[in-house]
């Protein structure tokens, strides 16, 4: 049985998959704003994320928000949902169709339930504290591969703030030396879940915000994985600067980032 929090949850990110998918049809016709250099937001991430809140807020009026575009409400509120509508809006504008719906709830700091869905193939990734972490309602388990160099890594590139670029690509060449391969599909909340599943067998990136992060690691923690910072240490969720994967590999991937952290990473 589906944690009743988490049941409202798929059903939100359901309906901003419909809304996203239609949307997908006819882009060249969207509203679309650059917010920064190179972070792009349409019209469709904010009726993604109303959709969903509309969904959450009547289920559950006393709950506060962090969402994406619509920022934070009732941040005083034990229980917190941490909403990206479009992950990977970048990759929707251009019609590559890798991007995915995130959402995750936060009770006293801690999370607890999160569900990250991927509208192009129907996969629905889930996991609820305590109870594990599925596909499509089957049971998930990260890779139980044991050695850096026979493993696939997800990474993501520094796209508007590029303070941490030498240290950055330091990390990416002895990664790309030490691994069988590195990939960058360009939506952070898709990578996480892909380790989840054992698809991935780790995954790293910097300065992320927390509403690409958080239901991707907690379906990690509960299909066996570890998520922490680069020193291996819990402020991920703050810093933003996060390392996952299986046990054995999370060790060896952060022997490999040591080297390239400044100051400022750790």
């Amino acid at each position: 049985m589906m944690h009743p929090m988490l049941t409202n949850a798929v059903k939100a990110a359901r309906r901003a998959g419909s809304i996203i998918t239609r949307a997908s049809e006819d882009v060249g016709s969207l509203k679309v704003r650059s917010k920064t250099f190179n972070d792009f937001v349409s019209e469709v991430d904010h009726a993604s994320e109303r959709a969903i809140i509309e969904i959450l807020q009547d289920a559950y009026p006393d709950h506060g928000f962090l969402g994406e575009e619509s920022g934070t409400s009732n941040s005083e509120a034990d229980n917190i949902w941490i909403i990206d509508p479009l992950d990977g809006t970048t990759n929707f504008l251009h019609g590559f169709p890798q991007y995915s719906i995130s959402i995750a709830l936060q009770q006293q700091g801690v999370l607890t339930q999160a569900v990250v869905y991927d509208p192009n193939r129907n996969d629905l990734f889930t996991a609820t504290r305590g109870r594990g972490a599925f596909l499509n309602d089957k049971r998930i388990r990260v890779s139980n591969r044991t050695k850096l160099q026979e493993c696939i890594i997800g990474t993501g590139f520094p796209y508007r703030d590029f303070q941490h670029m030498d240290a950055y690509m330091g990390m990416f060449k002895d990664m790309i030396k030490k691994t069988s391969g590195l990939r960058r599909p360009g939506s952070a909340a898709l990578d996480l879940a892909y380790v989840a599943a054992g698809w991935f067998d780790g995954f790293w990136e910097i300065n992320l915000s927390k509403w690409d992060i958080a239901a991707g690691a907690l379906l990690i923690q509960e299909a066996g994985g570890i998520v922490g910072d680069f020193e291996g240490n819990e402020s991920w969720i703050d810093t933003g600067n996060i390392v996952a994967g299986n046990p054995k590999v999370f060790a060896q991937m952060l022997q490999t980032l040591s080297p390239h952290l400044t100051p400022a990473l750790k």
